[in-house]
């Protein structure tokens, strides 16, 4: 991976995320199952990795697998499960030698063993990685995610550990399974369908959305480094008027 260079001053977002979207009808288009759009995607994965590294970007959020991605047919389940497995195990070296940690947020515990054993492998190889983190929400879901949330800080008031009036953004902020990583300011959807898809509900609240027509499997660096372009052409005013932002 080639390193940014220094000159470039245009700001680039700390966190970028993902919705990968599109592999089925990616695969309908080629006349093949849906698990070959999911095989045929892994490229996308690894450019789009690579991109954001040399970019600068610190962290990167890929929508790898919700919970609503349970109810698809058992097979093509199985077939994700067992690609996931796979490609892990695969992209790890990689990983290792660009020096990027791998993380995952989701319910993790309801993937097959297999998936959690390559996962936890993978982690804990890839622990000291300090040039970017690479996050897979893998049975995740954002309700799931402020659900848990409350559960643990409602646990938390109960034993006396916590008071009420003490709850603010950022106590929640620190329950969320994303715990320690900057809200996302740049989300990438491709496909072209104009929705979240319950991905990380507390963390968009700001975050610049660029939707490409594209289907997953056909996303490749430069549509990354074009999505980079757009948010850098934004102007992000949290609720701020243009004015302000100038006179500060």
């Amino acid at each position: 991976m080639a390193a940014r260079s220094e000159k470039d001053t245009s700001p680039i977002p700390a966190h970028v995320a993902v919705i990968m979207d599109g592999n089925g009808r990616w695969a309908k288009q080629k006349g093949g199952l849906r698990i070959f759009g999911h095989q045929s995607a892994i490229t996308a994965v690894r450019e789009t990795v690579e991109a954001a590294a040399e970019a600068g970007v610190r962290f990167l959020t890929l929508y790898a697998f919700s919970t609503e991605n349970w109810a698809r047919p058992a097979h093509e389940v199985t077939a994700l499960m067992q690609l996931l497995v796979h490609t892990i195990r695969q992209e790890t070296p990689t990983l290792l030698k660009n020096s990027i940690r791998l993380q995952a947020i989701g319910q993790t515990e309801s993937l097959p063993v297999s998936c959690q054993r390559e996962l936890a492998e993978a982690m804990e190889l890839t622990q000291a990685g300090s040039r970017m983190t690479l996050v897979l929400a893998l049975s995740y879901s954002g309700r799931w995610d402020l659900t848990q949330a409350s559960r643990r800080m409602a646990t938390e008031v109960a034993a006396g550990r916590l008071q009420p009036d003490q709850i603010t953004e950022q106590t929640m902020a620190g329950f969320l399974s994303t715990a320690g990583i900057p809200d996302p300011e740049l989300l990438i959807r491709t496909s072209g369908e104009q929705r979240i898809s319950n991905f990380l509900l507390w963390q968009l609240a700001y975050t610049e959305l660029y939707i490409t027509n594209l289907l997953w499997p056909d996303f490749r660096r430069e549509h990354f480094q074009e999505a980079l372009q757009a948010y850098q052409q934004r102007e992000r005013r949290f609720g701020k008027t243009s004015e302000q932002l100038t006179v500060s």
